[in-house]
């Protein structure tokens, strides 16, 4: 059976990279385990929804937008990993630990091949399920430490606001202070797509006056700086703005 013993004080909370709670969605048709895995993890300072099954699941994602999934693999009105994949189709980089009480090889195969993250067995702990989802989060670059204090991470990509100090995989970026305050902009919104509108506003603080072109033309020059040599981290959205997502490991 899974350990209700509350969580010991660990590590600091993790937020989103803007401040506000990590949302995540449980998804189990046991009332009982469900009731105690929310409670876990509104205690690391989270926003929690539960789901029973896989149609409800699918709603609440929809509604919560959630960054993390705890999802049981045996629901009763659908098999857990054909909610996996239409959970990716609502949000499409949300970061998904399965549980399963089946240990086989091919199952945790064909848990990750179906886009799962990371898995637990049952009987599991609840300080295990914190501990691989605020993994999970950081690695995708989804969440970070108040403790990491002026530190934005976006995969290998970390800014020392602090120190005004960007460096990618530890190599130091040497960047204008608008190159600077677009990166950190798009630092403080990742997987978030941002129109040219919006970046204007935040960067320069003023309407350009349809010059939206100084827009395009910084992003060049963040790309040959960020992404030069390098798998991509920004990308274009045709006819929506620009996003910056972590490279997948």
């Amino acid at each position: 059976m899974h350990s209700s013993r509350p969580p010991q004080p660990g590590p600091p909370a993790l937020t989103r990279p803007d401040g506000t709670p990590v949302r995540v969605l449980v998804v189990d048709d046991d009332p009982d385990l469900a009731e105690v895995l929310s409670g876990a993890l509104r205690y690391q300072g989270w926003e929690v929804r539960t789901a029973e099954d896989g149609a409800s699941a699918v709603a609440e994602a929809r509604a919560l937008r959630p960054d993390a999934v705890v999802l049981d693999v045996m629901l009763p009105d659908t098999d857990g990993l054909t909610v996996l994949r239409r959970l990716h189709e609502v949000r499409p980089d949300v970061c998904v630990l399965l549980l399963t009480a089946r240990d086989a090889v091919e199952d945790r195969i064909a848990g990750i091949t179906a886009g799962g993250d990371d898995y637990v067995t049952k009987p599991f702990s609840l300080e295990e399920v914190i501990a691989r989802l605020r993994g999970l989060l950081r690695r995708a670059g989804m969440a970070r430490q108040p403790a990491d204090g002026p530190r934005l991470t976006v995969g290998d990509l970390v800014m020392d606001e602090d120190a005004r100090e960007v460096t990618r995989a530890g190599e130091l970026i040497e960047l204008s202070p608008t190159e600077y305050e677009l990166l950190r902009f798009l630092m403080r919104n990742p997987r978030r797509v941002l129109s040219k509108g919006q970046i204007l506003d935040r960067v320069w603080s003023y309407d350009f006056g349809g010059r939206a072109h100084v827009v395009e033309l910084y992003i060049s020059y963040l790309r040959k700086k960020v992404d030069a040599g390098r798998e991509p981290m920004i990308h274009t959205v045709r006819g929506a703005g620009y996003v910056l997502k972590p490279v997948r490991p």
